[in-house]
Formats: C-alpha cells, structure tokens, sequence
C-alpha cells in the first residue's frame, strides 16, 4: 500500500489520485473516478469529491493507496 501524507482533515479522491502520482493530471483523474475504476472501501466510487481520511483505502489499476496526517 503507498501512504499519501496529508496536513488537511481529508484529502478529495481525484486530489489523492494525483498527489500519488496514480494519473498524470486531475483532468484525468476526474475521469477515471467518473467511469467507475475506483473503489474506495471496497466499493465502487465515482464521485470524484470523496473526502478520503485516514483509515480509508483507495483502490486503483490494482494499486491501493492510504491516507495518513503529517504528524504521525
């Protein structure tokens, strides 16, 4: 799993997926969320404004990808 460190509460899905370095723009990020190759949870998600936190996982092209806070 690749850790994304955040210094925000949440991070939005397609934010996540480019601070990864999963998608090479947000363009595209926004674009894959919306035609539902990414599950958040384990379930499918296409809304690309998900607030993602720690604790939660994000699953994409076989890659997961969790959220941890600075300070940790």
């Amino acid at each position: 799993m690749k850790i994304v460190t955040i210094t925000t509460e949440y991070i939005k899905l397609q934010d996540l997926l480019k601070l990864a370095d999963a998608v090479a723009t947000g363009g595209e990020a926004k674009i894959r969320v919306q035609e539902g190759a990414v599950a958040v949870n384990g379930q499918v998600c296409t809304q690309r404004g998900k607030k993602i936190r720690p604790g939660d996982t994000v699953v994409y092209e076989k890659n997961e990808y969790g959220v941890q806070y600075e300070d940790q």
